[in-house]
């Protein structure tokens, strides 16, 4: 199950592509350049967390297997 890193991460990227959208359709290259950059911190953020969880999953799973 996703954690709140990789979901916020998600929603970075879907904010950044929406603004990507709207600079281009308006010419404004500012705004396109935030899209780019939002788009990019969500890669980043949902990495991130998706790093922290399977490493939250393997000691789960070490600390089950020295249980038994």
């Amino acid at each position: 199950m996703p954690n709140e890193d990789e979901i916020k991460g998600k929603a970075e990227q879907i904010k950044g592509k929406i603004k990507q959208g709207v600079g281009d359709a308006t010419d404004d290259d500012r705004l396109q350049d935030e899209g780019v950059a939002d788009e990019a911190a969500g890669e980043t953020r949902e990495g991130f967390g998706t790093t922290k969880r399977k490493v939250g999953e393997a000691v789960k799973d070490l600390g089950d297997k020295i249980k038994r």
